[in-house]
């Protein structure tokens, strides 16, 4: 890989400016945080922003890549994306002296490519409307989920290695990083095959074969799972991660206590699924049709985060069934005060996600920010909570308005007594 002069000038002054803000104090105090809370241990509430329409970020050319070298622009871009958000929105983000260099890993996946007709309203925006044709409507068809297989491009992966060490090494330490936390939503996936209409209706009308494409999907999972432990492509997921749809993974519980650096196990790892599409479905059948399943899954995990944009506030029952479920996603859509009073005021970490439509209205209402969040914080004093602004889709060009949502929320929980 031939590297210009003016694209690793480019690199490595963006290096030092992040090894500067990794300097500060600031990052292991959060650290610590984020261990307090995922350890639920009393405290303040922990801000964390994820999903940002990038494409709308850009007011005054902190984002526009300088470099040529498309390896390069891949690792400009990451490094501008850390700064802007730590010089605009921080909030408890962590900002570390290193840069990750992923394994390249290859997956065959599962032998459906989705059939979707996809409606762009804006095409810088990666968000689009989607209509997926269905692919499975018989027994036969289930035939088409395939079990993935995975192989690690060794070579590839210690090139990119050298590059970024040859980059800017001697600024940020480079760590190579395998999979460190996969989400897994059966359900996500079965849905674009299956039409979402035509698969809630065969939960009455063809529930065996439900339970069949289930059965299958799950195993494909765990035989991806099986691989990666083989080939030893899992990392420490303890860290300066995102967990599931919620904030970040620094536990002192992980990894286990008997784990070998060399070769890393899930149990060492979070672990995650969700099932959004049953947003409305009953708690029996969920726990029939998804959660039964997802358990093969989450059960070889050291600890677990659920849920992401489906209400869980009458399901908190069956999630018990959840082996080390330390985490619950409670979207905007659910009953806090139900919550609350199901977790026991404080049995798991409640991930709190604000409705991101506030920032995509005709006019920005910051008061109706700080009225809907302050409501949340007064009704889950107590408990373990995450306030996590995410699936932002748009803010109308206009970013300013979550570097304020950012302001305002900070200064609420900085504020917080419990």
């Amino acid at each position: 890989m031939k590297i210009t002069d003016k694209d690793r000038s480019v690199l490595r002054a963006l290096a030092e400016k992040q090894a500067k803000i990794a300097s500060l104090p600031i990052h292991k105090e959060k650290a610590k945080e984020w261990s307090r809370l995922n350890g639920l241990k009393k405290g303040r509430p922990l801000v964390w922003i994820n999903e940002l329409p990038w494409h709308e970020m850009d007011v005054n050319g902190e984002l526009e890549l300088q470099t040529t070298d498309p390896f390069c622009r891949q690792v400009e871009q990451i490094l501008r994306r850390t700064i802007y958000q730590w010089e605009h929105m921080p909030a408890d983000m962590i900002v570390e002296p290193k840069f990750y260099s992923p394994l390249v890993i290859h997956d065959t996946g599962f032998g459906i490519t989705d059939d979707v007709d996809i409606v762009r309203k804006d095409e810088r925006n990666v968000i689009a409307s989607r209509e997926f044709h269905p692919q499975i409507d018989s027994e036969k068809d289930l035939e088409k989920i395939k079990m993935p297989v995975i192989t690690h491009d060794q070579e590839a992966s210690e090139r990119n290695y050298q590059t970024l060490v040859g980059l800017f090494g001697d600024i940020l330490t480079i760590e190579k990083v395998g999979i460190v936390h996969y989400w897994v939503a059966p359900w996500d996936r079965l849905v674009h095959w299956w039409g979402v209409e035509k698969a809630l209706m065969d939960l009455v009308m063809r529930p065996e074969l439900i339970h069949q494409a289930m059965d299958r999907l799950t195993n494909a999972y765990l035989a991806r799972l099986k691989q990666w432990e083989e080939l030893n492509l899992l990392s420490i997921t303890e860290g300066n991660y995102r967990v599931g749809s919620g904030g970040l993974g620094y536990t002192d519980e992980l990894p286990q206590p008997d784990f070998n650096p060399e070769k890393i196990r899930a149990k060492d790892q979070w672990g995650f699924s969700t099932a959004q599409i049953f947003s409305e479905v009953s708690p029996e059948m969920h726990e029939e049709f998804a959660l039964r399943y997802e358990i093969r899954w989450l059960k070889h995990f050291g600890l677990n985060y659920y849920g992401c944009c489906e209400p869980l506030h009458t399901k908190i029952d069956i999630l018990r069934n959840v082996p080390n479920l330390r985490k619950i996603s409670m979207s905007p859509w659910a009953d806090v005060e139900k919550m609350v009073e199901k977790t026991n005021n404080g049995e798991y970490v409640l991930s709190y996600k604000p409705n991101p439509a506030l920032l995509a209205a005709e006019t920005w209402n910051p008061e109706q920010a700080r009225d809907l969040l302050l409501e949340v914080i007064e009704k889950t004093k107590g408990c373990a909570v995450e306030i996590i602004l995410k699936d932002i889709s748009t803010v109308r060009y206009e970013p300013q308005r979550i570097w304020e949502w950012e302001k305002i929320a900070m200064e609420l929980v900085l504020n917080y007594s419990a």
